[in-house]
């Protein structure tokens, strides 16, 4: 005992993962290649996973909708 506790204020949401130890070499592994820290490095991988999701759901959506039967809407139209 007898430590000072000091508190830093941040805006920014933090959320408090537990990797594996795998995972964890991993990504360090990379943040140490690109110069970066472990968190920064996860951020930007976490970043990369949602941009990937996002894609994946607009493909399965734009897959529904190509049918045969699809009205087709010129580009002229569509940046008007």
């Amino acid at each position: 005992t007898g430590g000072t506790l000091i508190y830093m204020p941040t805006t920014k949401t933090r959320i408090n993962v537990t990797p594996s130890d795998e995972t964890y070499a991993m990504i360090k592994g990379l943040a140490e290649r690109d110069g970066q820290s472990v968190a920064t490095k996860a951020m930007d991988l976490l970043l990369f996973a949602l941009d990937l999701e996002e894609d994946r759901v607009l493909s399965q959506i734009a897959a529904e909708r190509d049918t045969k039967a699809a009205t087709w809407i010129s580009q002229e139209d569509v940046w008007v």
